[in-house]
């Protein structure tokens, strides 16, 4: 899914992304509708790589 649903093995935020992302396709009453979601992206980043070099997965 690369990164637009998040950091590589990180399924639990990849997961939400997608369930958001689904949640619009279901009600958004107009085409082009953005809904932005509160993850930031940096900690997100910044935990992964945390993880990594303590040899673990998200």
């Amino acid at each position: 899914m690369g990164h637009h649903f998040g950091v590589p093995f990180h399924r639990d935020l990849q997961k939400r992304v997608l369930l958001e992302a689904l949640d619009l396709l279901e009600t958004a009453q107009l085409s082009g509708t953005i809904r932005d979601i509160p993850i930031k992206w940096a900690d997100v980043r910044r935990e992964a790589k945390t993880l990594s070099e303590q040899g673990r997965r998200l």
